[in-house]
């Protein structure tokens, strides 16, 4: 791939890294086809836990490609909505991914970098960061970005961000929740080893479906539809080996009257 290096290690930890750079990882309509395509193959293939999305260099991502933003306005109408589909089909490849993907954020991430973001299930984040939804700098709107950035950060929040397209550091995003945890820049990898870590604990099918329940999940009553929703999924997933080889490991390493929060 031009515009990206993939890597995977014998955990099955993928890396997936922006290998742009000299324009700070912005991205353009050859990154947009790879991302997609990378993040298809990465999703099927069984050896994959976990992905981790970076950016080589200074910065995580600058967004969209200035560049490309000029051909778009040239372009005709059609050509303009097949270019926003395609960018909106690589972002639910990261967000619908059933692997826990993860953000490596260092420097600046800006425009769609903000939306990279926030379609990942995790963001970890140098104190270095800063962040900004600026598309309202070049007269244009955070339209395909927009679900995953007011997922990531509530209503409010991401209309602030839209709206004044000014730059946060890396410490008010984490009170947003646009990122999990902000680090010394020398202490990045240590942490994303960390989640990793934790993330490897546990059953990869149970992963893929939390991650599938929860995106049918809304803040909101718990209607007797969500109820059904949820009972039906338990139901069936306790029934799966995953689930038996995991009640069956926990209860080798535990006394018969082992209590939740013992020590024992």
């Amino acid at each position: 791939m031009d515009t990206l290096h993939i890597a995977v290690d014998a955990r099955g930890v993928a890396h997936l890294t922006m290998t742009r750079p000299e324009v700070f990882n912005a991205f353009n309509e050859a990154m947009i086809g790879e991302m997609a395509q990378a993040m298809g193959r990465l999703t099927a293939d069984p050896k994959v836990r976990v992905i981790v999305l970076a950016g080589a260099g200074k910065a995580f991502s600058a967004g969209a490609d200035i560049q490309w933003m000029k051909r778009a306005a040239a372009a005709s109408h059609e050509d303009n909505l097949a270019d926003a589909r395609r960018f909106a089909e690589m972002l639910a490849a990261i967000g619908e991914c059933p692997k826990p993907v993860l953000a490596r954020v260092q420097g600046l991430a800006l425009g769609g970098g903000v939306g990279l973001v926030a379609a990942c299930d995790i963001a970890v984040a140098a104190e270095d960061a800063k962040f900004a939804v600026s598309e309202a700098r070049f007269g244009i709107l955070p339209a395909v970005i927009g679900p995953y950035v007011i997922n990531a950060v509530g209503p409010r929040q991401a209309r602030r961000l839209a709206l004044t397209a000014s730059r946060i550091a890396a410490d008010v995003a984490l009170q947003m929740g646009l990122v999990h945890e902000v680090v010394a820049n020398d202490q990045l990898d240590v942490a994303l080893e960390r989640w990793i870590h934790e993330l490897l604990q546990n059953g990869p099918q149970a992963q893929g479906e939390i991650k599938q329940l929860f995106a049918q999940l809304e803040v909101g009553p718990v209607t007797a539809e969500v109820r059904e929703l949820t009972a039906q999924t338990i139901a069936r997933v306790r029934m799966g080996d995953e689930a038996r080889e995991g009640f069956a490991a926990f209860t080798a390493k535990r006394p018969a009257a082992w209590i939740p929060g013992d020590k024992a």
